[in-house]
């Protein structure tokens, strides 16, 4: 007696099986709206959707906390206070009397990214910092703000000299100057990488414990849960901590530009 399997009576596996459970298929970048210009495809994606987002809560809560200035400041009016202030203190710190036309820059900058990581904290959100595209453009905004902003002011052979501190030995000063140069080159890579991988990262032990709980059940995933409680707590710290470190660098490197080498 035979028996024979055929192709059409086996059941079909759906495509998207395991989906759930991938840690990395929450960075996946879906389009909402399909466009095209030409062979450029400019599609809106949820990744553009949560940067609108973002970018609309930001303008919002600012307009709304700061709309009757009071003296006696209410809650919203001093978080909204202490942010400003907080942000004029590292620019004053780290680029001195020159910095205050950098606020506008440095303070988006800083709202944005960290309204964009909390947002991805939120339940079937999209963080749009876990796309290192995005990261990558914020980076490089600062980076030729920076290099226009050095020429500008040093000249030419004054940018080139920030390449070259004073004293160095004549034999030694091409060294110097290549790595000097290439550390400044390298430095959007850096900033746009160090924020990329802390939040993918951390999104992604996340995403891993969560399906621990999952699989365990009520009773044996309760560890996982208290520790998917913490790693919450510590993933809001890490998600103003990275905002900070991006604006923070970018003030330091602004800073270079305005000292004496």
């Amino acid at each position: 007696m035979s028996l024979e399997v055929h192709e059409n009576s086996l059941p079909e596996i759906p495509h998207d099986a395991g989906h759930g459970h991938n840690p990395l298929a929450q960075f996946e970048v879906k389009k909402i709206v399909d466009l095209h210009l030409g062979n450029i495809d400019i599609s809106f994606t949820n990744s553009a959707l949560y940067m609108l987002i973002a970018t609309a809560c930001t303008i919002a809560f600012m307009i709304f906390a700061t709309r009757k200035k009071s003296l006696i400041p209410s809650r919203l009016q001093t978080i909204a206070e202490s942010v400003y202030n907080f942000i004029f203190d590292i620019i004053k710190t780290s680029i001195g009397n020159e910095g205050a036309k950098f606020f506008p820059l440095i303070f988006s900058l800083f709202t944005f990214i960290l309204m964009c990581n909390f947002l991805g904290m939120t339940p079937y959100s999209f963080t749009a910092t876990s796309q290192v595209v995005v990261t990558l453009s914020l980076a490089m905004l600062s980076f030729l703000t920076i290099t226009i902003f050095a020429i500008v002011r040093n000249g030419f052979f004054g940018f080139l000299h920030m390449f070259l501190p004073s004293g160095v030995p004549m034999w030694m000063a091409p060294i110097i100057f290549a790595i000097e140069l290439f550390s400044f080159l390298i430095r959007p890579i850096t900033l746009s990488v160090r924020l990329f991988a802390n939040i993918v990262a951390g999104h992604v032990l996340l995403k891993v414990v969560a399906g621990f709980i999952i699989s365990l059940g009520i009773i044996f995933g309760t560890l996982p849960f208290l520790f998917a409680i913490i790693m919450t707590g510590f993933e809001l710290f890490v998600a103003v901590l990275q905002a900070y470190i991006f604006s923070i660098l970018v003030c330091a490197y602004l800073g270079e530009t305005v000292r004496e080498h």
